[in-house]
């Protein structure tokens, strides 16, 4: 695909299961693509949306959380690392598709995590929003397991100033698409807060189709911070070494 267009024009989210599966996908990404749209026209500044009810399964909001860590400078992602989840990926920088969607990972790289660059990088003020695929035709991909986190949970992102930004899970979503909320999802639900979106798809598996019925939304936002080391020229290596590190992290 192509990264050319500046602004979204069709619906987009999905993950194919067989090579004509990948012509189907629009409709699953469509969700996404709208959603950024319209949060690109102010959903990101900052300002709390409205959350009203939305239709929805998964694992809502709890109280006990830790208190929000205060926005970081901007630095883009460089690795994702999710205990809970299984995750362990590297971040690739996605932008939109000749058609107006937003580029999903390469589908030869089902380990890897996009991360939506016209949008905020994660651990900066605004909802940054990370995507990667639930499976491919043949295996489980990077977030096969994320529908299964729950609040509390904590989400590691390596970034490129040596620093990890460390969310905390708050609620777990899914979504279908016919009741996705794309300013509810893709905007802040804080004010002058770093958050973090996790989507992926979910719900049942349309064969017809080759497509899913709903997204995965797992809504998280910063709270700790491992500074960067104050040598420049090995800041970026130790910093994503302590994700790496972390318990029971590996590169994978």
């Amino acid at each position: 695909m192509s990264e050319e267009a500046d602004a979204p024009a069709e619906p987009a989210a999905g993950s194919p299961r067989s090579g004509t599966a990948r012509l189907l996908t629009g409709v699953a990404w469509a969700v996404l693509l709208i959603g950024l749209w319209l949060w690109g026209r102010g959903a990101s500044d900052g300002t709390p949306t409205a959350t009203g009810d939305v239709a929805a399964v998964g694992r809502p909001p709890v109280l006990g959380l830790p208190a929000a860590h205060a926005p970081l400078a901007a630095a883009q992602p460089r690795q994702v690392v999710i205990d809970t989840a299984k995750v362990r990926a590297p971040v690739v920088a996605r932008g939109l598709d000749a058609a107006g969607g937003v580029a999903p990972p390469p589908y030869d790289r089902p380990g890897a995590v996009g991360w939506y660059r016209g949008g905020p990088s994660p651990g900066s003020s605004g909802a940054a929003v990370l995507v990667g695929h639930v499976d491919t035709d043949s295996r489980p991909a990077v977030f096969y397991h994320l529908s299964a986190m729950k609040p509390g949970e904590k989400v590691r992102v390596g970034r490129s100033d040596g620093s990890v930004a460390e969310f905390t899970v708050e609620e777990v979503e899914v979504i279908s698409y016919a009741r996705f909320d794309p300013r509810r999802v893709y905007g802040p639900r804080a004010a002058h807060r770093a958050e973090l979106r996790l989507i992926t798809c979910g719900g049942a598996f349309d064969r017809a189709r080759h497509t899913y019925t709903a997204n995965v939304v797992v809504s998280a936002y910063l709270t700790d911070v491992t500074a960067a080391p104050k040598s420049r020229t090995t800041a970026g290596r130790r910093g994503l070494e302590a994700v790496w590190r972390a318990p029971g992290a590996r590169p994978g």
